[in-house]
């Protein structure tokens, strides 16, 4: 039996996104909390949570697509001819947000508000369309003789939307969350009071994806509700119920300042593990698996050296400077 090239790249994908998900969501997160936090003091603390780390967690989403160019490249056509415009949107606010984060630093107090603003604009657009993108993709691609026939604007649906504005109530958790591991004192405290509220909204999100998807999508729902598939995937439903009480009671009480945070990475995993199951084997839903678009094996062996070499590597420098810069931040101290 020869090696699944394909399902090698296919995990590796996964994995990079999952890491993109889950690391630059709480960075983006603190952007689009900072409308809650008026104060000047509050919101250095904030960014200099994430200021040592901030910049290397989108390499995982370099790594995510450039792995969708390398092992599917019908995919990664298909995928940004159908959806340039709200990937270009995503990236602009990558950028602009990039930018506000040094510029605020470094900018006089009178200007400061100014990238303040933008750094929380940044935030949102790319978040918002970070979800348009993955709502219209789990939504399907129709595609033609090997290519993509989907409007310019056939993202602007109401599901896409709402699974833009559901993101920003998963990176915003992440985000509470995150800092009530690494500050202290109110600002500790009114971020345990927005992720009590965030992970009802989280639960709403998951919950309405979760009747939607299978409503307006036999095949997901032939998935999930036939048998013994109901049997095998229900405990992804129990478990986001079961991780959901935990987190608000984790929220609710002070000590153990990380739980909440990682509970929080389990609802985004089984949300994550969740779409994986409704999507699988399919690369563009609802008709190409990751097999019929697959790059010639030669290709996939090829690089597959370099992501073996290179995947151990960005985890090793990213717990490092993890390790490094762990413990709590208070307001006497900063990166900049």
């Amino acid at each position: 039996m020869g090696i699944d090239l394909p399902l090698i790249w296919a995990v590796i994908i996964l994995f990079g996104v999952m890491m993109y998900v889950v690391m630059d969501g709480f960075d983006l997160g603190i952007g689009l909390l900072y409308p809650f936090v008026p104060a000047k003091a509050d919101r250095d603390v904030m960014m200099n949570t994430v200021a040592p780390v901030w910049d290397g967690n989108e390499t995982w989403l370099v790594l995510g697509g450039a792995g969708l160019f390398v092992a599917f490249p019908i995919a990664y056509a298909a995928i940004l001819s159908a959806f340039y415009l709200p990937l270009i949107f995503m990236l602009v606010g990558l950028i602009f947000r990039g930018v506000a984060f040094e510029f605020r630093f470094k900018a006089p107090p009178a200007r400061q508000p100014f990238w303040d603003r933008s750094f929380t604009g940044g935030s949102y657009t790319a978040t918002f369309f970070q979800g348009v993108t993955l709502g219209a993709f789990l939504e399907g691609v129709p595609m033609r003789d090997g290519q993509a026939v989907a409007g310019s604007f056939s993202w602007l649906a109401p599901f896409p939307l709402f699974v833009g504005l559901g993101l920003i109530a998963a990176y915003a958790l992440l985000g509470a969350t995150w800092l009530v591991m690494k500050t202290e004192s109110d600002l500790q405290q009114r971020m345990r009071e927005l992720g009590l509220t965030l992970t009802w909204v989280l639960l709403l999100v998951i919950g309405v994806i979760s009747i939607w998807t299978p409503l307006s999508q036999p095949a997901v729902a032939h998935k999930w509700f036939s048998w013994p598939n109901l049997l095998y995937f229900s405990p992804v439903p129990l478990l986001v119920l079961v991780s959901a009480a935990l987190l608000r009671r984790s929220l609710a009480r002070r000590g153990h300042d990380a739980v909440p945070f990682l509970l929080t990475l389990g609802l985004v995993f089984l949300g994550y593990s969740g779409l994986g199951i409704s999507l699988w084997p399919h690369v563009i839903p609802p008709s190409v698996t990751i097999w019929q678009a697959a790059g010639p094996p030669q290709s996939l062996g090829f690089t597959l050296v370099g992501a073996l070499l290179i995947v151990p590597m960005i985890l090793g420098y990213t717990a490092w400077s993890y390790w490094v810069f762990r413990g709590k931040v208070r307001g006497d101290e900063g990166y900049h």
